[in-house]
């Protein structure tokens, strides 16, 4: 066989497959037509695209070998460099990076085309080739290099309008004011530090070494042998070093353990909370930031998380060392530390570990090895987490009978959504101690700047050059907002000063400590009576001890698993209900209700308030066209509140009688929309708030009577349309407050 005669009957025989396969895609492609018609239209695309491809192809590889092979070699080279470059870790998307890389090819085509014509006679033609590549690079670069713009500029405002249910907190300083305590600040340690004078001949006190390998058996290969090179140590002589900030006193005074996260190992963590430990002491809290840059990621790798517990164990040492000094009576700092008074705050993993830590005080053992033995059980009254991880550790921690509070941007890039809810879910109130637990949504705050170090762009470069912070707060402001909410949450929690309690119910209160900036809050109490929560069943019609759901002209009725941005879980079920009446609001009769009733009277007291914890949904469930340009700008529900007893009489009050509902915050984290929702998700997600309605700010009918309520019923009547999420439905002792 000649290879002419070869030649063809492969081509016919690929001119065969090609529309064999293209009538295999008519054929599975169900569109009722008959399957054959669709494998025979498929066949007849198949060979046209064959033939097609069989004229193009000669002409451009005819023009393609006119190309010297030593342009070809030095194009294949630099693709071949540019491709091992963005597998070797260049972290910008595959779209910027290769787009990038096409732009610096054709600007480097064009620089040499013009400088080969500039030997000759040049044209302009000849300059606009070399100009218009050079300026679609400055705009790119350009564009890299500005920080960015806040699309939502003009949708927030300082919006916490001042809840009617409290006297604003007049006449009292900012929580975060400077105490009345002159503070000492030295460090602790292995006095050993290959690098930082302060935990080595700069150390007050010398502290030994632990032994963390049962927790960190990760701590092997590159890990262990690029670390052990760099820091001088390995796992079994962890160093335990802090930073100490101690009021001026006798004491005892509560003691407040600060833990960062994960960040570059050799750019140093532990000294970016030094805002928080001086205010801290100054107001008689000792506060000791922990080192535990060495479990940090770098050139050296990442744990991926698996360090988390030898992160939350190593500050349970840390208070073990204070416990060994409280008990040494020649010890500079004997009977210094309350450790029945103890605060545990961290920062992203640290906010994670705190939890862990949380959990680990109370056991006897390592549950992932229990040839490791705890001793702890310190005092920890109050957990703080900054902007934390929840997914990082294998088990989902529980904390139980702790005050918590988790502080969360709404311009985090790194965890961008607020994960500290999720611990806030599963914290459970099992004694008969007061407790609290608290979150506050602060608008336009990342994740570097609640600490100094870290600063505005929550990567590194090269993907930092795609982070949008025009929106961010000022470092400053951050920390700010942080020192109020931290200090209010620790007077409360060691210091038994209850006076700024009202700040996490609505951070309104503040107004006069607080930047100007939007915030969103939850708080609940453990003596909060709680009626309905969606998380018992998958059953929509009937509730919690029988309580039944009633819901009548609803476009959509369903209970859920709430989603964050990104689609991942808020580990929260609720209630979401969507009306839609057209142009104009119905007759009151064929208004959008939805009514828990009791099987048996629900009494409510003089002194309790009702409590609804609701949030607006995504209108786009509706599909107006308007509110998918505009979602942001949608009003938030309002529904009118009845409460009817077993008579029939009824008492009313209207939501924003008392609180109104504000907005979601939307948030662009990247430059470039289109990247922002591939790589993050959304520009918002389901955020909830605690309302609390007075009973004495009902309306009431004429011998209405709260002892004997039957129904507690929500009507949608002010918006034509709106979609509500409601999470929980229960009762608040006002006294408590």
């Amino acid at each position: 066989m000649t290879h002419s005669s070869f030649s063809r009957t492969l081509s016919r025989l690929f001119l065969a497959l090609s529309g064999f396969l293209f009538g295999l895609v008519g054929y599975f492609w169900q569109t009722g037509v008959p399957e054959v018609l669709m494998f025979v239209a498929g066949a007849v695309v198949g060979v046209l695209v064959f033939v097609m491809l069989q004229r193009i192809l000669p002409l451009l590889f005819g023009l393609l070998s006119k190309i010297p092979h030593s342009l070809w070699y030095a194009t294949l080279a630099f693709l071949g460099a540019a491709w091992m470059a963005k597998l070797s870790g260049f972290r910008l998307p595959d779209g910027v990076y290769y787009l990038g890389v096409c732009l610096l090819f054709v600007t480097a085509l064009g620089m040499s085309w013009f400088g080969l014509r500039l030997k000759n006679k040049f044209s302009l033609m000849d300059l606009s080739g070399l100009l218009l590549p050079l300026l679609l690079l400055t705009i790119g670069v350009y564009g890299l290099a500005m920080e960015g713009t806040d699309p939502y500029a003009d949708e927030w405002s300082d919006d916490q309008a001042s809840s009617s249910l409290n006297p604003p907190l007049e006449g009292l300083i900012s929580p975060a004011a400077r105490g009345v305590f002159e503070v000492d600040t030295f460090t602790y340690g292995s006095g050993t530090d290959k690098y930082r004078f302060e935990f080595a001949a700069g150390v007050r006190f010398n502290t030994p070494t632990v032994d963390a390998s049962l927790l960190l058996p990760d701590w092997k290969g590159k890990k262990k042998k690029w670390r052990e090179q760099y820091w001088g140590f390995g796992v079994k002589d962890f160093p335990l070093n802090g930073r100490v900030y101690l009021p001026v006193g006798e004491g005892p005074f509560p003691i407040a353990f600060i833990v960062h996260g994960n960040h570059g190992m050799i750019d140093y963590s532990d000294d970016g909370y030094g805002y928080l430990g001086r205010m801290l002491a100054s107001q008689g809290v000792i506060a000791v930031s922990v080192d535990e840059n060495f479990l940090n990621g770098h050139w050296s790798g990442d744990f991926q998380g698996k360090e988390m517990p030898a992160r939350a164990w190593l500050l349970l040492q840390h208070a073990a060392q204070w416990r060994e000094w409280n008990a040494s009576p020649s010890h500079d700092l004997s009977g210094k530390a309350d450790l029945n008074r103890v605060m545990l705050v961290g920062h992203s993993r640290g906010g994670e570990a705190v939890a862990i830590a949380a959990v680990f005080n109370r056991l006897s053992a390592f549950p992932d090895n229990a040839l490791l033995p705890f001793d702890f059980n310190f005092g920890i009254r109050a957990v703080v987490a900054l902007a934390p991880t929840d997914y990082r550790y294998s088990r989902k921690m529980t904390m139980e009978n702790v005050n918590y509070l988790t502080l969360q941007g709404s311009y985090d890039a790194d965890e961008t959504s607020f994960w500290g809810m999720r611990a806030f879910q599963r914290l459970q109130f099992t004694d008969d101690a007061d407790y609290v637990k608290a979150g506050v949504y602060i608008h336009r705050a990342n994740h570097g700047q609640f600490n100094t170090t870290w600063g505005r762009r929550d990567f590194g470069p090269p993907y930092s050059w795609l982070l949008n912070t025009a929106p961010l707060l000022r470092p400053e402001s951050q920390q700010l907002i942080a020192q109020v909410f931290i200090s209010a949450f620790a007077k409360g929690a060691l210091l038994n000063d209850h006076t700024y309690m009202p700040l996490f119910e609505s951070p309104a209160y503040g107004k006069a400590w607080l930047p100007e900036n939007a915030y969103r809050s939850r708080f609940q109490t453990s003596r909060d009576r709680w009626i309905q929560d969606f998380e018992e069943d998958l059953e929509p019609r009937v509730g919690r001890s029988g309580v039944g759901n009633l819901a009548k002209g609803f476009k959509i009725w369903r209970e859920e698993k709430l989603k964050t941005r990104s689609t991942d879980s808020q580990e929260n079920h609720a209630l979401v209900l969507g009306w839609d009446y057209g142009d104009r609001l119905p007759p009151a009769d064929s208004q959008a209700v939805y009514a828990w009733s009791f099987p048996q009277a629900l009494q409510i007291e003089k002194t309790e308030a009702l409590l609804l914890t609701l949030g607006s949904g995504d209108r786009k469930e509706l599909g107006d066209q308007a509110d998918h340009q505009q979602p942001h700008a949608a009003p938030s529900p309002d529904p009118l509140v009845r409460l009817t007893d077993t008579t029939g009489i009824s008492a009313t009050l209207r939501l924003s009688d008392v609180q109104q509902l504000p907005p979601p915050l939307f948030s662009r984290f990247l430059k470039l929309p289109g990247l922002s929702r591939e790589r993050v998700g959304k520009d918002w997600e389901v955020q909830l708030q605690d309302v609390v309605l007075p009973l004495e700010r009902f309306r009431y009918q004429t011998n209405f009577n709260p002892a004997a309520i039957s129904t507690i019923s929500l009507v949608f009547d002010q918006d034509t349309s709106g979609i509500v999420v409601i999470d929980n439905l229960g009762l608040r002792m006002l006294s408590q407050k």
